[in-house]
């Protein structure tokens, strides 16, 4: 007998990898090997539950692949030093992690030996792009397999194909694609497909069970989180899953992000990310104390230009170590503590205490008192301010007469 082509499948346990595998192994004859690229989302009884999943589909073995502290060492830090949130709203959760399960999936396909690489993207979303261009530039040699695109699948068809080949599952929770990592969750699900539809509540993985208000204290030394309601983290890990667990309970983070793709079409997915959306908050506060205007102002224009390239599977081009290390020098005093007021659906900053705060100078409070200057000093300041603008008006109206 002819030795069957071995195939490692990006495998999450959601419909579309669960039919894949089974389909690999069914009706192309592959020798399927599952694999799941954890970017912290998945606790080790979830982890256990796919695996068992992956051999019942028919797996010849699978493979959990942590690779969050990768994850948060190369992507997340730099999100948070760029306050990146895409359209102003999402912390492109699922764009950011995409790259770094596709890296560990190619990664461990060619330790193996594979002759093929498979996921389960469908062809109208961005994951196609991510998951393909990453195993193109890093594995040229070996094979992509997509039934899931090339077939043009609905979610009825992949569920119905499942039950005919005697797989039971939950397929009433299956109707909500949910992908959960350390930077938040993302929801998709018919009422996402239509602009005037929201998700129902019980779409969202976190339900609202906390009630009143509750302060929440994040401390930052050099831009990174050294301490949640002042318990001091070496693990920044640690500290984005307590602050998530913090927020989470009162269902802070929520919201749907509509933006354009990278195949041209206008997208729109659900999403639950409290500890990014509180991380972020209260880091660009406190870089609003801390740092010069122009700092401010380029590090907004690297920090969109690099959630965007993150977006756009741009990750391994190299101006992105470029624009990393701006955004790690710019966090040389990004430190101190800020404070949050918690409450069911929303959050209020409260304030900041820094030794690199800005405000805190000898030289005057701003609309009280002027110590570094005199009234005379701001007058000729003033005419000096607006000589251009007098000579332009001035020349327009020696033209207009």
């Amino acid at each position: 007998m002819d030795k069957k082509k071995k195939v490692v499948l990006a495998f999450s346990g959601g419909l579309d990898t669960s039919f894949c595998a089974k389909y690999l192994s069914e009706d192309l004859g592959y020798e399927v090997h599952t694999a799941l690229a954890n970017t912290g989302g998945f606790s080790d009884e979830e982890l256990a539950r796919i695996e068992e999943k992956a051999m019942k589909l028919g797996a010849a073995s699978h493979a959990s692949l942590d690779i969050t502290k990768d994850y948060y060492d190369k992507s997340i830090r730099y999100m948070i030093a760029g306050n990146v949130l895409r359209n102003g709203t999402y912390p492109i959760s699922v764009s950011s992690e995409r790259i770094f399960q596709a890296i560990a999936i190619i990664e461990y396909a060619k330790k193996i030996g594979a002759d093929a690489v498979a996921h389960g993207s469908t062809g109208a979303g961005n994951d196609q792009v991510r998951f393909d261009l990453t195993f193109q530039i890093l594995a040229p040699e070996i094979e992509i397999i997509t039934p899931t695109r090339d077939m043009t699948l609905t979610r009825e068809y992949e569920i119905d194909y499942l039950r005919k080949h005697g797989i039971q599952d939950d397929f009433k929770k299956m109707e909500y694609s949910i992908n959960k990592g350390l930077w938040g969750t993302s929801i998709g699900g018919k009422e996402t497909l239509h602009s005037e539809q929201t998700l129902p509540e019980h779409a969202y993985p976190s339900q609202v069970t906390a009630t009143g208000e509750e302060t929440l204290k994040i401390s930052f030394e050099k831009g990174e989180i050294s301490a949640v309601n002042g318990k001091k983290f070496d693990n920044m890990i640690d500290a984005i899953r307590a602050i998530e667990a913090a927020g989470s309970k009162y269902g802070i983070g929520r919201d749907m992000h509509i933006g354009d793709t990278i195949i041209g079409i206008k997208g729109r997915v659900g999403f639950e990310a409290a500890g990014p959306i509180l991380i972020i908050a209260a880091h660009k506060m406190l870089e609003k104390h801390t740092l010069t205007k122009w700092q401010q102002y380029w590090k907004d224009q690297i920090g969109t230009w690099y959630g965007m390239f993150l977006h756009e599977a741009q990750y391994l081009e190299p101006v992105m170590r470029d624009m990393e290390k701006f955004l790690e020098s710019s966090q040389q005093n990004v430190t101190g503590t800020v404070e949050i007021t918690l409450r069911p659906l929303g959050y209020t900053l409260v304030g900041v205490d820094s030794p690199y705060d800005l405000m805190k100078t000898d030289f005057g409070e701003y609309g009280e008192v002027n110590k570094a200057w005199s009234a005379d000093d701001v007058k000729g300041f003033t005419k000096i301010l607006g000589n251009q603008m007098k000579i332009f008006y001035n020349v327009q109206n020696r033209n207009n007469k």
